[in-house]
């Protein structure tokens, strides 16, 4: 297993001591750690995906609005 190492704010590391009084607090940093990585990757995911669907916008045809409220009108039973 790693050990990092990395400085916070002594407010932030009172209130986190306080706050998981009791707790394996590596457990709970590591936890942490796995929600932000999760997080951070659910977001580059989500951007590419945007990305993915505006190229495919850019390369759709282009309909004239007549035509679509035509198809509208006439393609409901």
């Amino acid at each position: 297993m790693a050990t990092v190492n990395f400085s916070v704010p002594d407010e932030l590391k009172t209130a986190f001591n306080e706050t998981f009084e009791g707790y394996n607090k590596s457990a709970v940093v590591a936890a942490l750690m796995r929600e932000a990585i999760d997080r951070e990757q659910a977001g580059r995911e989500g951007k590419a995906a945007v990305g993915r669907i505006l190229a495919r916008r850019r390369r759709a045809p282009v309909i004239a609005q007549e035509r679509i409220r035509a198809a509208r009108l006439n393609d409901r039973p």
